[in-house]
């Protein structure tokens, strides 16, 4: 797996980091308030180079600390401003307040918010930063609201106000910024759950902190990235690039284990079998040959193909009855690596099995059933939630949704490809015969989760640039998955 990708912290990580460069690197709290205010100022010039109106949103901590510093630079550089508080700015503490204190003594007003303001230009977001840990109170809900109506552009410092920057869930309400400034590093929450909804683009600012610092700490996520594949030798044959067998199609589900094979196909697996019921098996390949077709009725019809595959793939259109119990059952006292999602996880939730040479691919409903939990609970911090699947069940686990998660025994890496366009079924189903396909050609488990997880996205963002995301079908990804794939 490749350990180049940019990091991902949790919050506690972060104020660890500025602990050690303020104490260890006698960097003063002031100056890095100083160079977060000026980080968020250059980027919003950057970002909106004919504005030169600026309305500002300031809480009661640092984050507005780093507003009055983007204010006092902005009073200075010639700027049209208003400043609103939630607080009587005298409250202020340590160097929060000394910056207060300096863009009053420079000439700046700043008035009480009262549910309504008078907005312009760019607004920036300094209410709550990434200390928020319950649901928004009342008056910044109402400031929160405010913002999000006026359609003005909007700032956001260090993270969106009311998304917990750990998690990515939205606490009651929140900002939806344009951009978002942060600081030191990438926080976890501004890449999974809710975030993508609310962060805008980000910019990452090190405040001169140097990489030795975060060094030190242990990473929580990294951001992943594309794995490049090698060209095939020219004397390649099929033999060299695998054989996945796909178990699934029960009764009436015979489109999901069809799309999972052809996905296998287009993801470059030198052979593809479908073991369905008998009653599927005459049809299932017209259309597209390639795929040889087994009628499985029994766990012993089953085993001969089992034998001649090197990956298994097991669940799209399996459902729960006793011939998808017999299948489930036959491949898990084999030792061929294998790939389980859709039914085959709400099996595997009655009876849970570790297996080191296998990958789960849950949604969150599936992810809480295979903890014994509510849905809601996934959601509430999908980073504990994947690393507790990965403990539970071994292997790689990959928590899909917004900012999907995938979790190995050492790290976890977040996707960020992928739209709302997906929303749709049979989605799943192409996921996994991508991934079936990588692991058949030789591709880690790690790195086939991450891969296929990647390329997914990336060919549904493809064809939601050009046709929108509405509409968009699972099998049209097939095409751009291949181009992807190749060099």
């Amino acid at each position: 797996m490749q350990t180049s990708s940019p990091a991902l912290y949790r919050v506690a990580q972060i104020r660890e980091a500025e602990h050690i460069a303020i104490h260890n690197l006698r960097m003063p709290g002031l100056q890095l308030m100083r160079s977060a205010g000026a980080a968020a100022f250059n980027a919003l010039r950057q970002r909106w180079p004919g504005q030169t109106e600026i309305t500002l949103f300031c809480g009661a901590g640092n984050n507005a600390g780093d507003g009055y510093v983007l204010a006092n630079l902005a009073l200075a550089a010639g700027f049209r401003l208003s400043v609103y508080t939630l607080i009587d700015p005298g409250q202020l503490k340590g160097d929060a307040l000394t910056v207060y204190r300096e863009f009053i003594q420079a000439g700046g007003r700043v008035a009480r918010f009262a549910g309504r303001a008078d907005s312009a230009g760019v607004i920036v977001d300094a209410l709550l930063g990434t200390g928020l840990s319950r649901p928004v109170g009342e008056e910044y809900a109402q400031a929160i609201s405010h913002i999000n109506n006026t359609g003005c552009p909007v700032l956001s410092i260090d993270v969106p106000s009311g998304l917990h920057a750990d998690t990515g869930c939205v606490l009651g309400c929140a900002v939806k910024a344009d951009l978002t400034v942060t600081f030191i590093a990438l926080k976890c929450g501004l890449f999974t759950g809710d975030a993508a909804d609310y962060r805008g683009d980000i910019v990452c600012s090190s405040l001169n902190v140097p990489e030795t610092v975060l060094a030190q700490l242990p990473r929580t996520a990294m951001l992943a990235s594309k794995i490049p594949l090698k060209r095939r030798r020219r004397n390649a044959h099929k033999g060299n690039f695998g054989h996945v067998l796909a178990v699934g199609g029960n009764r009436g589900f015979s489109g999901a284990i069809r799309m999972a094979g052809e996905a296998a196909l287009f993801s470059g697996a030198g052979l593809v079998s479908l073991a369905s019921r008998a009653q599927h098996v005459d049809w299932l390949n017209i259309g597209r040959p390639e795929l040889m077709c087994h009628a499985v009725e029994t766990a012993g019809d089953l085993q001969p193909w089992l034998e001649r595959a090197d990956v298994i793939l097991i669940g799209p259109g399996l459902g729960q009855d006793s011939w998808a119990q017999d299948m489930l059952r036959q491949i898990l006292a084999s030792d061929k690596p294998c790939v389980a999602d859709a039914d085959a996880l709400n099996l595997l939730a009655r009876q849970p099995t570790r297996r080191p040479n296998w990958i789960l691919t849950p949604h969150p409903g599936e992810a809480a059933r295979l903890l014994g939990c509510k849905t809601h609970d996934i959601g509430a911090d999908r980073f504990a939630a994947v690393k507790m699947l990965q403990n539970r069940y071994a292997g790689v686990c990959v928590l899909k949704g917004a900012g999907s998660l995938i979790a190995d025994a050492g790290n976890i890496m977040v996707n960020t490809t992928g739209n709302p366009g997906m929303a749709a079924g049979g989605m799943g189903d192409v996921l996994v015969g991508v991934m079936a396909a990588l692991l058949a050609q030789g591709l880690s488990l790690t790195d086939a989760a991450t891969l296929a997880v990647h390329v997914h996205g990336e060919a549904a963002d493809l064809i939601a640039a050009s046709q929108g995301e509405r509409g968009m079908l699972a099998s049209e990804l097939l095409p751009k998955i291949r181009g992807l794939l190749n060099p």
